[in-house]
């Protein structure tokens, strides 16, 4: 078993959710990434996501399209994703680095260049919601071969031929959009989350993460009682973008990671 398998495992036996937070590099600077993701994990974050910044981040609401833009202007580029990942493991040898891209980028890097890179930082595997499954092969091979979790996204669209197809070529967690639409906090995460993830449990003994709207203790105890992760994002960049400097931005993310982390633990 993988890093992310015994970790997502532990939070099982504990009879919650694993808490999953995720940040772009090179946000709010090149440098000071790491420190934002070192308060998701200080805060109680079983697992954390660094995201790739995209100049068209398809699935990406409004908040988190403002912080991969404030990253491109700062000149983020893939070895400054790949080296903020070898901070944050280095630092945090129990926790998965897992690295959220769209495929563009790294099908211009090179895939088995990427995959080889990222393994070389420490970093979990990837998650890749624009890859089709079927166009996969190639970075499907590279990954296997180092360990590293392919995480594809599947929706409240999808029918159950597809989350079968979708399942059956992922490994380390299927990612659960709860909604549809793009990322982003909302007052209430969707009904359509529950009936996805069993759904997508029948095809698959993978655990099921949710995310796509979370932002409260609430909601993160909402649905840590039917899914293996809860996955809060927009509301981590939030919290960045709301404070008047770095420092307080880290205490921001720190602060709501462990309401969530408490949220998780209230199923």
């Amino acid at each position: 078993m993988t890093l992310l398998d015994t970790t997502l495992a532990a939070a099982k036996a504990e009879n919650r959710a694993a808490l999953i937070g995720y940040l772009p590099a090179g946000f709010p600077t090149i440098p000071g990434a790491a420190d934002t993701v070192q308060a998701l994990i200080d805060g109680g974050c079983d697992v954390v996501e660094i995201g790739l910044p995209h100049s068209d981040p398809v699935l990406d609401g409004p908040v988190i399209q403002t912080a991969d833009d404030i990253a491109l202007r700062n000149g983020i580029r893939i070895t400054d994703v790949l080296e903020t990942v070898r901070q944050v493991t280095a630092a945090n040898p129990a926790v998965p680095v897992l690295v959220m891209t769209y495929w563009n980028p790294v099908d211009r890097y090179g895939a088995a260049r990427f995959a080889a890179d990222l393994a070389a930082a420490g970093g979990a595997g990837c998650i890749l919601p624009d890859l089709p499954v079927e166009e996969a092969g190639g970075w499907l091979a590279a990954a296997t071969g180092l360990d590293l979790a392919t995480v594809f996204v599947v929706a409240p669209s999808s029918r159950d031929q597809r989350l079968a197809t979708i399942t059956a070529s992922g490994t380390g967690f299927v990612y659960a959009a709860a909604v549809m639409g793009v990322t982003g906090s909302r007052a209430q995460v969707g009904e359509l989350a529950e009936d996805l993830v069993k759904r997508t449990r029948a095809t698959t003994d993978l655990p099921v993460c949710v995310g796509l709207g979370v932002s409260t203790a609430a909601q993160a105890a909402e649905v840590s009682a039917f899914a293996d992760g809860v996955i809060v994002g927009s509301a981590f960049v939030q919290r960045i973008l709301d404070a008047p400097s770095a420092e307080a931005g880290c205490t921001a993310v720190r602060e709501l990671a462990a309401e969530l982390a408490a949220g998780v633990r209230k199923r």
